[in-house]
């Protein structure tokens, strides 16, 4: 016999304050994992949804005024090597996934976000 099991449903709550222009001037998230925790806010939040149906990713892109290029360069190093984690987790494509790192990197090194190695000079030598 099979019992009724209630389905557990989560919330992530983003409020984002615009200004006259529809620029984002504050954005702050909650989780209701997160029961007696106060907002966060967060200078930037990018947000992708699979649309299964459509066959296509839906994203909701948002940073504010103050968030500095140097901020958007760390921010994008990170998630680019936690999109490459992510995708071997779900995939197992190991090759894939350390040529997105490799990218990480040489994004990080460009921008300014990693030490150079030397690894992307055009010799390759340092």
């Amino acid at each position: 016999m099979t019992q009724n099991k209630e389905k557990l449903k989560h919330r992530l709550i983003v409020d984002v304050t615009m200004d006259e222009n529809m620029i984002p001037e504050e954005i702050n998230w909650k989780s209701s994992d997160e029961q007696n925790s106060s907002e966060e806010s967060a200078a930037a939040a990018l947000i992708y949804f699979w649309n299964k149906t459509q066959n296509e990713t839906f994203n909701l892109d948002l940073w504010t005024k103050e968030m500095s290029v140097e901020e958007m360069n760390k921010m994008m190093f990170q998630m680019i090597m936690t999109i490459a984690n992510t995708y071997e987790r779900a995939t197992s494509e190991d090759q894939i996934a350390l040529a997105m790192r490799d990218f990480a990197e040489f994004f990080g090194e460009k921008t300014g976000v990693i030490p150079k190695t030397g690894k992307f000079d055009p010799d390759g030598k340092g």
